[in-house]
């Protein structure tokens, strides 16, 4: 499948949003868009700022149109609000999962781990990253993993690693669980939902 592999700055300066950790301090300096014209004022339509902001949500999460559609479709026959429960599909992402406890720095990152087979979701190895979490679920680093040198430099990050509160995270044994399913208040406020819907219902 193909996916964005340009600069993650540039990127995060378009949708005002950093993307990476590295980011953020080039935001703090430049909170504007990337190009000769970047600091000018820009008009844009309403269809343009649904648009942006479903890119933006793309951009995030690291996901192509196609299966971005699905999400929404799927959210959209649940029972509640479209946008709460399109956003919670993309947190409960093993992906995401795996960068929410801290076992990845990126979301890039997590994807790549999962698809090396570093994980293990109740006791079985997968490697696929779009993998739905529920709750209960538990995902721990597979054994043959953990004397990697990736899990050496990690080790002493985790102590420090702050979690959200629908996950739990141990330490000592590498592993985490799906506490409760993320509320709107625990999830992705970079996003504005609404915007999305609004696209797809055009």
């Amino acid at each position: 499948m193909a996916r964005y592999t340009g600069p993650k700055i540039k990127l995060s300066r378009k949708f005002g949003a950093a993307l990476t950790p590295k980011a953020d301090k080039y935001l703090a300096k430049r909170n504007y868009r990337p190009g000769m014209h970047g600091q000018n004022p820009q008009r844009i339509s309403e269809f343009g700022l649904q648009l942006r902001e479903k890119q933006k949500a793309k951009a995030i999460y690291g996901i192509m149109e196609r299966q971005f559609r699905r999400y929404y479709e799927k959210a959209s026959k649940k029972v509640g609000v479209t946008g709460d429960a399109l956003l919670q599909m993309l947190e409960t992402r093993l992906d995401n999962v795996v960068y929410r406890l801290g076992f990845a720095q990126t979301r890039p990152q997590a994807r790549q781990l999962v698809n090396h087979g570093f994980f293990k979701v109740n006791g079985k190895k997968v490697n696929i990253p779009s993998l739905a979490l529920k709750v209960g679920d538990e995902i721990s680093i597979a054994e043959n993993k953990q004397n990697s040198q990736y899990l050496k430099i990690l080790t002493p990050v985790l102590v420090n690693a702050k979690v959200v509160e629908w996950l739990s995270l141990d330490t000592k044994n590498f592993s985490g669980k799906v506490l409760s399913n993320p509320s709107r208040e625990q999830m992705e406020n970079l996003i504005n939902t609404q915007l999305i819907v609004e696209h797809y219902s055009r």
